[in-house]
């Protein structure tokens, strides 16, 4: 694969470069643009596997080192580079493009915005979202749902915290697409029906049959809710594919690696690993292709 070829596929989808500035000022995008043009100065050569053994190579982000941006209505928390947070060290972790930790205060959002040819998952951690987008959806998501979308050959959303006397809190996960230009999709779950204790159940993977919901890519999420002192173990679905963990409350160990709250822990090139819960927690685990 020659550097051009690379580059392209190590770049935001979405309209990144062009709708950053004005949605997070919270006006609506009139217009979309391939990013792949627009951000050729913010490639990141890292967390790629190594195709000569399968020797296990694990990445550690502490809460501590993460981007943020506070933009008074929204206080954001980046796991990899996003907008004006630009590290070329935590670019990705194979296909998982962006990880955000969001808060939004009562009644504000993100104004109308163009995506297409990624993966959108949101995850609401408190509060009630609010969606609308140009395929004509409109939808309120809330703790224990889970929201997936399509954006393929091009679609327009809006998210808008929908109560006026608290903040919404959710993730907003992108992922790359192991399809370009399919027809824009959306959907959503709700997961209590079923969610287990101290074990990883599972939210979405590649297959529209299988539980949870569903992308197009070789992905499969679960999430965990662990009482002190449980443990299991983690087989990864494809040898091809690592696991990132993302601690939502508590503390916990993988392997031998010990994690707190919002730390983040990407490990590959293993078939399995063991997970034990130092005391009650939660955490969400994304097992993507290394490959992009």
């Amino acid at each position: 694969m020659d550097r051009k070829d690379f580059v392209k596929k190590t770049l935001v989808a979405g309209g990144l470069a062009t709708a950053i500035p004005n949605l997070l000022s919270g006006k609506d995008v009139k217009s979309k643009d391939s990013t792949y043009d627009k951000l050729m100065d913010k490639v990141g050569f890292n967390h790629l596997p190594n195709k000569e053994n399968r020797t296990m190579n694990t990445v550690l982000h502490k809460a501590s080192t993460r981007g943020h941006a506070n933009h008074g209505w929204l206080d954001s928390k980046h796991s990899f580079s996003f907008a004006n947070y630009h590290n070329p060290e935590r670019m990705h972790f194979g296909v998982l493009r962006v990880l955000n930790d969001d808060q939004v205060d009562p009644g504000k959002g993100f104004g109308m915005h163009p995506h297409d040819n990624m993966e959108i998952i949101s995850i609401p951690l408190e509060g009630d979202l609010e969606h609308k987008d140009s395929m004509g959806n409109v939808a309120t998501i809330q703790q224990g749902d889970v929201q997936v979308m399509s954006a393929g050959t091009g679609v327009f959303h809006s998210e808008y915290n929908k109560n006026t006397d608290s903040k919404v809190k959710f993730l907003q996960i992108w992922v790359f697409p192991n399809k370009k230009q399919v027809e824009p999709r959306y959907d959503q779950i709700s997961i209590r029906d079923i969610e287990q204790k101290n074990t990883f159940y599972q939210i979405l993977s590649p297959n529209a049959d299988d539980a949870g919901v569903w992308i197009h890519q070789n992905a499969w999420f679960h999430l965990g809710e662990f009482d002190a002192g449980k443990s299991t173990t983690y087989k990864v679905r494809d040898k091809e594919n690592g696991v990132y963990a993302f601690v939502l409350e508590g503390d916990v160990a993988i392997n031998s690696q010990e994690l707190n709250e919002r730390d983040g822990f990407g490990i590959w090139n293993v078939d399995q690993f063991e997970f034990s819960a130092l005391k009650k927690s939660r955490v969400l685990l994304m097992e993507v292709p290394m490959k992009l």
